[in-house]
């Protein structure tokens, strides 16, 4: 197990990780590791991602009460849709939020990235839901979360950006990588005019491969069904 300076350094690394892949732009962006059953460490707000130190990551406990802060810096403005995630989900060690471009703008859409089009996306995140828009900092976005963190490990947050979680810091931020590289492709192929969407059946077989490699993430299984697409429009959303 990693101890505590040494997950500070690794929020600090994936922040400059999240900052360099455009996934957060000035002072975006928040992280949260789990050290145990009482205690979270956060990142601060008003500090940009890229530019984070060990001493700037606070330890708060599972209310959001403060421990041992760092001077000068208060917690997340999104703390509390974090202490939702771990409220839900006890298996949950880490949780990302970012406003990574294209999953951003799927978001903005109010489209689900919940087809199934890449054999990774459906073995590791599965059908993405469209978490209905709740104003920042305030108990709407964990009220509007709470009922799809219990199926799914990735989540886009309307008109906002996206949310991921998982067994540990690495893992919840490589889920947030594989939106964003899912997205992406989602959206050049909507640009081409074509989204090649797989059967039910082989999307059956990669979701038994994914049972047989033991995998833990919570996945909601993908729609299988046929796309129209165009470049102003997506039917059978």
């Amino acid at each position: 197990m990693s101890s505590e300076i040494e997950l500070k350094q690794l929020i600090v690394e994936i922040g400059k990780r999240m900052w360099t892949r455009n996934f957060i732009a000035a002072n975006d962006g928040n992280i949260t590791v789990k050290l145990n059953d009482n205690e979270i460490l956060t990142t601060p707000t008003g500090v940009s991602k890229g530019f984070m130190n060990t001493q700037m990551i606070i330890k708060v406990d599972l209310k959001g009460k403060i421990i041992s802060d760092s001077k000068n810096y208060n917690p997340s403005s999104e703390l509390k849709m974090h202490l939702e995630v771990y409220k839900e989900r006890p298996d949950i060690y880490s949780v990302v939020h970012a406003h990574p471009v294209y999953a951003t703008s799927f978001a903005v859409a109010g489209i689900p990235l919940n087809k199934c089009v890449l054999t990774e996306a459906i073995i590791l995140i599965g059908a993405v839901p469209l978490v209905k828009y709740g104003f920042p900092s305030t108990m709407e976005i964990p009220d509007a979360i709470r009922e799809h963190v219990k199926n799914s490990d990735a989540l886009l947050l309307e008109n906002h950006g996206a949310l991921t979680y998982g067994s540990d810091l690495l893992n919840a931020y490589y889920k947030m990588e594989t939106l964003e590289h899912t997205a992406s492709i989602m959206w050049n192929a909507i640009q081409l005019g074509n989204v090649n969407v797989l059967s039910e059946y082989e999307r059956d077989r990669l979701l038994a491969l994914r049972s047989n490699l033991g995998l833990q993430e919570r996945v909601t299984p993908c729609d299988s069904t046929p796309m129209s697409v165009n470049k102003t429009s997506i039917n059978n959303k």
